[in-house]
């Protein structure tokens, strides 16, 4: 007999006669999963009760970040126990259930059951290309392209995450909210090569082990695949110089409003076994280290790996996490963006650092471009009253591909020249409501449902047009217009102080976007990059 949480459970072998059961589902990350079904059948030979009824146990192998995403929207069936791969996701879950905290499930993290470091997995043959283990491999080599390197999805793979959470600590902090150019670099060249999963990276080996890329994933994935796969296709786990992170896949109690009476008991029954010593031999063999990073003799220094504690890195930030996954957002999903540009009178106006509004405007937009992959198709309009008679908005350049031409030039070229010409523009007053719904208007006309199509609207001041679109008119004329079939989005950045931002919110929110106000030149990069990296992935590009 034991005690758990006050009640009296008895887990002899085949001695308890069950009244009942007490249902207890476990949501563990597919890598744990095998592992942890493995204890959950020996939990229930021995029949484990709670007030006379037996607990049983349902193993569901679910990705971390589908858990995430389902549990604060998750009213039926959810888990009890969560075992996710790290503990980098349980924070991102209770920053989303803090959305809705009276109907979201109560999260409490407990420690770690076991550990897997963060390794680059390579053929054999790659690896004796590389002179590993006799000559050293760094993190700077491989994310720098010194070394090509795949990465799995980090907006649905720890792997991905960590990944870029330590080439973003290789970098220069920025103070403003900004990746660096450098992260940026990274980014674009990990697009290109990024995998579904670690299993399609060990395909790639198994099919092609000569020329297979090198991918990070955990050293128990390497354990795993060395296990099932013959010697010829057999990984080698790189442990990079500079350190590398642990995965500690932690338990996290799941609490719902609704649970079934005894889930706690149950859930405490069942983690009190996952943590015996009969469940850490099983991890063990499933290729897992201890929580503190120590490897079983069963496997340590064979088959792939080494046995001694590589150095250890701090695990990367939330801070750090949100930087580069918002970057990943930017240069990863193809855009089709229309940005317009105020250039009325009152853009000559400075700024608290003594920068003119316009100037601010187009080094922004200049620096925008520059995170940008050529497959984003992106244009520029300028607008004040008669801007572009009749218009009052006037096409610098139209959408375009910034890898193609316009004109004999580049389109990137020709838009940092049209950029630079803004100042020179700047005259006459607002005409914010017309414009708004004109460049609405030509993104709906001619939408493209592969890209996310959004207008960046950039203005200081309010509507001073007579005679044209009032607010009203052009909210009700925004949602008679709209068509979920081709989502047409657009975020509003008020530039300065005097920028109407209930008019910006109110276009912002009847078109599914998001409106921003930066008050000086410091914040303007980042209120733009985080205008670019949040849109709203609601077509086939996500």
């Amino acid at each position: 007999m034991l005690a758990v949480g006050g009640v009296v459970v008895a887990n002899t072998a085949n001695s308890v006669r069950c009244a009942g059961q007490v249902p207890l589902r476990v949501a563990v990350t597919p890598s744990a999963a095998p592992a942890v079904q493995s204890v959950a059948d020996a939990f229930e030979h021995d029949q484990t009760s709670v007030n006379g009824q037996c607990v049983h146990v349902t193993v569901v192998s679910e990705g971390s970040a589908d858990v995430v995403q389902s549990l604060p929207t998750r009213p039926v069936d959810p888990p009890a126990l969560w075992i996710p791969d790290s503990s980098l996701w349980v924070s991102t879950a209770q920053g989303l259930d803090s959305r809705d905290p009276v109907n979201s499930p109560k999260l409490a993290e407990h420690p770690s059951l076991a550990s897997s470091p963060l390794v680059v997995a390579a053929s054999t043959a790659q690896a004796n290309k590389l002179g590993w283990p006799k000559s050293p491999v760094s993190w700077q080599r491989l994310v720098t392209g010194q070394t090509p390197i795949a990465i799995t999805d980090p907006l649905t793979n720890t792997e991905g995450v960590a990944t870029l959470g330590l080439a973003q600590g290789l970098l220069p902090a920025q103070s403003n909210g900004v990746p660096p150019q450098e992260l940026i670099a990274i980014l674009l060249r990990l697009r290109s090569t990024t995998l579904n999963s670690v299993n399609s990276g060990f395909d790639n080996i198994r099919k092609d082990a000569a020329n297979a890329l090198l991918f990070t994933t955990t050293e128990q994935s390497v354990v795993s695949y060395n296990v099932a796969t013959v010697a010829a296709s057999k990984a080698v786990a790189i442990y990079p110089a500079e350190g590398t992170v642990l995965f500690d896949y932690p338990v996290v109690r799941v609490t719902t409003k609704n649970e079934v009476t005894g889930t706690d008991q149950a859930a405490a029954a069942f983690e009190q076994e996952l943590r015996s010593a009969r469940s850490s031999g099983i991890f063990s063999a499933a290729g897992f280290r201890d929580p503190k990073g120590t490897a079983s003799a069963a496997w340590g220094g064979k088959d792939g790996v080494q046995a001694a504690t590589p150095p250890l890195l701090p695990a990367p930030s939330a801070a750090q996490v949100n930087t580069v996954l918002r970057a990943w957002n930017v240069v990863h999903l193809d855009g089709r963006t229309l940005a317009v540009i105020d250039v009325s009178g009152s853009m000559t106006s400075p700024m608290p650092d003594g920068q003119k509004r316009i100037e601010v405007a187009r080094d922004g937009a200049l620096a925008a471009m520059s995170l940008m992959p050529d497959s984003t198709y992106v244009g520029l309009w300028a607008f004040s009253q008669q801007q572009g008679p009749p218009n009052d908005w006037k096409e610098l350049v139209p959408l375009g591909p910034l890898g193609g031409q316009v004109n004999g030039i580049s389109q990137r070229f020709a838009l940092q020249q049209a950029a630079t010409t803004l100042p020179a523009r700047v005259r006459g007053g607002t005409a914010l409501y017309d414009t708004a719904f004109a460049a609405y208007e030509t993104l709906r006309d001619d939408f493209d449902p592969t890209k996310v199509n959004a207008v960046v609207l950039i203005t200081d001041g309010k509507n001073e047009k007579n005679g044209g679109l009032d607010l009203n008119g052009l909210l009700q004329m925004l949602r008679a217009q709209a068509d979920p079939s081709k989502p047409v989005e657009v975020i509003g950045i008020g530039l300065g102080p005097d920028a109407d931002m209930n008019a910006l919110q109110q276009i912002a929110a009847v078109t599914g976007g998001k409106a921003y106000q930066a008050i000086d030149a410091a914040s303007f990069r980042g209120v733009l990059f985080d205008a670019l990296s949040r849109r709203p992935c609601t077509t086939s590009a996500c």
